[in-house]
């Protein structure tokens, strides 16, 4: 063990989970690579949990954060004019389709979340919130409530009536071999059943993340929010879309994962990507939502003039290069890849994603855990969850470039073939003991 790492384990919660058998200490990043303490360089595909969206060392944010720094003002708090939080809440208002849209800023998803489902009850006078099964919306009292992921779960206490739909769990009996349109009217169906059985009055809203982050990537088929929302609308339940994962064009095909379903929700919530490493959330969400609440609130660090500095330059970096279709073009490539590899590979058990946000599903944990080694000792960073532990999820800084996609597309498949050789060599022994028995 490290002498790090002992120190880490001494002082930090045994609950904070750390990557590989041996973790690293990142010191150094540029473009998107880095390299840790012991000077070897990697190939980010996690880019810090999908935060460091434009990858390290980026000329625009250093320099945008400098020039604040350079004023002597980190910090004035919410009850001054802070012209940055004006001008990011301006774009963003601009850039999320929703009407007469207002900002909220955070410090994280969390507290993204926290504020839309307090914007959501208040408004429909209910603590009834519907959710998705699979799903992760963050750690905190609220957040866990709207989660349905029992390895993220820290009790059964609620501080809201919650109940949970389906939409992203294709995998069940039964729902296997259906359609998209198939699936969607049987969805459509249990919600229908669930507001005429379940519910004891109004619901405030449906929170959704257009693809599951926790979940593995996991994803409900375009079209099922468009559907789900025609029912809501008929009783005014709310709609959240939960885009801390999947806005500002990660999934190549969309700016912001809910539009790939022909939506346009009430509430929208970010975070991570778009500081891209500087603490940073928020809600953009209808006038009326925003202004509804009767109390006096603030975020003491939310929208910071040095965060809101960051902000502005990523947001500005990510519309003028058009990072979506640069997404849209890396993603197709890797993705590609990895249904080709399934098609050759039985180890894989699916393959899903969107733009560079891609997951592959595979037997086991032990071969999620081993695929991490591999392309560590190879030279690339890599996630993993899943409900079952068994999901390799993935996502590269949007400024991929076509050879590093071609790359990182080479790593991930001999990993692959590594562990199915793996696998086929440890099923013959199987077979060769059974036989001698």
């Amino acid at each position: 063990m490290s002498e790090l790492l002992a120190r880490h384990r001494a002082v930090i919660p045994n609950w904070v989970a750390l990557n590989y058998n041996e973790p690293i200490e990142i010191v150094s990043g540029k473009g998107n690579r880095v390299v840790d303490a012991d000077g070897k360089s990697y190939l980010d595909f996690f880019a810090g949990i999908l935060t460091n969206m434009i990858g390290y060392d980026v000329p625009e944010v250093r320099e945008a954060v400098e020039r604040q720094l350079a004023t002597g003002v980190v910090h004035t708090s919410t009850v001054y004019l802070l012209r940055g939080q004006i001008e990011l809440a301006e774009k963003i208002a601009r850039v999320s389709g929703i009407p007469d849209a207002k900002v909220f800023f955070t410090n994280s998803g969390t507290e993204a979340n926290e504020t839309a489902l307090l914007l959501a009850t208040y408004a429909r006078k209910t603590d009834q919130v519907l959710a998705m099964r699979q799903s992760y919306h963050g750690r905190s009292f609220g957040a866990i409530s709207v989660t349905s992921n029992r390895s993220w779960k820290n009790n059964s206490l609620s501080p809201l009536n919650v109940h949970f739909l389906h939409g992203a769990d294709r995998h069940l009996t039964q729902f296997k071999g259906m359609s998209d349109a198939d699936y969607i009217a049987a969805c459509v169906d249990d919600l229908r059943h669930l507001l005429a059985t379940a519910v004891s009055s109004d619901v405030a809203a449906l929170i959704a993340e257009p693809i599951q982050g926790v979940g593995g990537f996991t994803m409900a088929p375009d079209g099922l929010f468009a559907a789900y929302k025609e029912v809501l609308d008929e009783q005014g339940i709310l709609f959240i879309s939960d885009e801390v994962q999947t806005g500002w064009g990660r999934t190549g095909s969309a700016f912001f994962g809910i539009q790939n379903h022909g939506v346009t929700p009430d509430m929208m919530t970010f975070a991570k990507g778009l500081g891209n490493g500087f603490a940073v959330g928020g809600i953009v969400a209808r006038g009326d939502l925003l202004d509804g609440l009767p109390a006096v609130g603030l975020s003491t660090f939310g929208g910071n003039p040095i965060s809101m500095a960051a902000a502005n330059a990523t947001l500005d970096y990510v519309l003028d290069h058009d990072l979506q279709a640069n997404a849209a073009r890396t993603g197709k490539i890797i993705l590609d890849g990895l249904h080709e590899a399934a098609r050759r590979l039985p180890i894989i058990k699916g393959v899903r994603g969107k733009g560079l946000m891609f997951a592959v599903e595979l037997e086991s944990p032990a071969q999620c855990a081993r695929f991490m080694e591999e392309t560590k000792k190879a030279g690339l960073l890599a996630g993993k969850g899943g409900l079952y532990g068994t999901a390799i999820r993935m996502a590269p800084p949007l400024t991929l470039t076509v050879e590093e996609a071609s790359e990182g597309l080479s790593i991930i498949v001999h990993a692959l073939e590594t562990i199915a050789q793996e696998a086929a060599a440890a099923q013959e022994t199987d077979n060769a003991e059974a036989a001698t028995q």
